[in-house]
């Protein structure tokens, strides 16, 4: 199977026992993709609507801090993607459209 890969050139560092950038950045984007995934639990739980609104704030601002760390050490070439097959991927958006058919509120679904 022929991929494609999607990346920028890798960034070097160096190869010791301490911490360099990439580990350190990869340590930030574990602990924000925790703390977002912790908060959208927060979220679907919270019945007090001022401090719901507080934490979809924080979780916002912890998202995108998230997002950001990706995007560097995407452009740092610390991040591989593979490209997708446009033909695969319009036969898994027919597969999932056929589903729609089965949803309760079929008008919303499609919106």
């Amino acid at each position: 199977m022929n991929t494609k890969q999607v990346q920028n050139p890798e960034t070097q560092v160096p190869k010791t026992p301490q911490m360099n950038e990439r580990d350190f950045l990869n340590d930030m984007l574990a602990t924000e993709k925790y703390m977002t995934l912790s908060y959208s639990v927060y979220l679907h739980e919270a019945s007090n609507q001022p401090l719901y609104q507080d934490m979809m704030n924080i979780f916002t601002e912890t998202q995108n801090c998230q997002r950001d760390l990706y995007n560097l050490m995407f452009k740092k070439g610390w991040y591989k993607l593979e490209a997708a097959d446009p033909q695969k991927l319009q036969q898994t958006y027919q597969q999932f459209q056929g589903y729609t058919n089965q949803l309760p509120y079929q008008r919303n679904a499609m919106q």
